[in-house]
């Protein structure tokens, strides 16, 4: 009994020190997706205007590092909010669990990947099969045989005979960017799935099935270019011939630079990517630390902010900034859970 009793204080000390050590910092930070990243600045910019709590410090650090960061713990050396350009994984989920993180999640909008080059290039047009065909580590034997062999195409030329004879060059994010992860699931598998064969692994051997359909060469061909997409749009004016792998948003914001690849003879715009007609398009998020939210000042009325039509509204400022709006119906519905603040207990509840 005494055990019992001494655990059950120890815990409520844990806890009672962890909120003094948040109440002690008096502004949200924010970590996670470079894709995220400048609408979440915005409406930090926003908030502090409008209220008078602090300025959100807002940190681009990939989605992968943001969940590692997000997923510590609670307290002050932890962040409050992250952005993630995909849905949290189950295994993240785990994590935060472990580690005592109840997780509210709030999907924000829509965004769409572009395969984008120098705007005084010519624009390319692309399937999701030439994408996986130049980008993929292995891909099926060009002799017609259900085997793979180690990438050996060089140009665009030797993937399509349609496309130019330039060489293979696309500068792009690391494994740790949620564009890179939507970007494999979205691009490169929709071409991998192309060859009924490996489609068929899927329900052998999903392992496999991913490493084929996901894993990009390491030859030079893909450069992994940081998680700066400015940096890249950059590079693709200086290099006419590379490729450029980013959310549309950074292709929005720099349409006098750059112009996006057509994708399955589908454009990357704002309608095309509203309606899903596009075909590499994907949810983006911000998850929230719960046991933060009474602590740390001003977090509900920055989800508040967040979640209001000034803001991710068909007419809102985050819509002037390149992101697609969820349909009315789902940010209504969205916007009352999170003034519920739910917690996600696992990733078949949404």
């Amino acid at each position: 009994m005494n055990k019992q009793i001494l655990a059950t204080s120890l815990a409520a000390l844990t806890l009672a020190t962890s909120q003094v050590a948040m109440a002690a910092r008096d502004y949200i930070s924010v970590v996670g997706s470079s894709t995220v990243y400048p609408f979440t600045t915005t409406v930090a910019e926003r908030f502090s205007r409008a209220t008078q709590f602090k300025t959100p410090v807002v940190e681009s650090t990939g989605t992968g590092g943001g969940m590692k960061l997000f997923c510590q713990g609670v307290g002050e050396s932890t962040a409050d909010v992250t952005g993630a350009s995909r849905r949290i994984k189950q295994s993240e989920l785990e994590m935060c669990k472990g580690n005592g993180v109840d997780v509210v999640e709030v999907q924000i909008g829509y965004d769409g990947i572009v395969l984008a080059n120098a705007k005084k290039a010519t624009p390319f047009k692309l399937t999701r099969k030439d994408i996986f065909l130049a980008l993929a580590k292995e891909v099926p034997n060009p002799n017609g045989s259900e085997t793979l062999v180690a990438n050996p195409y060089k140009t665009w030329k030797d993937v399509n005979p349609a496309l130019p004879n330039t060489k293979i060059e696309v500068l792009g994010p690391p494994p740790t960017s949620g564009t890179r992860d939507a970007f494999a699931e979205l691009a490169m598998e929709g071409g991998c799935k192309k060859f009924g064969w490996i489609k068929a692994m899927k329900k052998k051997d999903k392992s496999a099935y991913k490493a084929i359909c996901h894993n990009v060469r390491e030859d030079g061909a893909y450069v992994e270019a940081g998680e700066n997409d400015n940096l890249i749009v950059n590079k693709l004016v200086a290099n006419p011939n590379a490729l450029g792998i980013f959310g549309f948003s950074f292709l929005d914001q720099n349409a006098d630079k750059v112009q996006g690849s057509l994708i399955e003879d589908q454009a990357p715009t704002f309608d095309s990517i509203a309606d899903q007609s596009y075909p590499v398009s994907r949810p983006l998020f911000i998850y929230v630390k719960k046991a933060h939210a009474d602590v740390v000042p001003g977090i509900k009325q920055f989800l508040a902010e967040f979640t209001n039509e000034r803001a991710w509204g068909d007419e809102g400022y985050l819509a002037d900034k390149g992101m697609i709006p969820l349909p009315t119906e789902k940010r209504q519905k969205i916007a009352t859970d999170v003034r519920k603040m739910n917690a996600l207990s696992n990733l078949a509840a949404k």
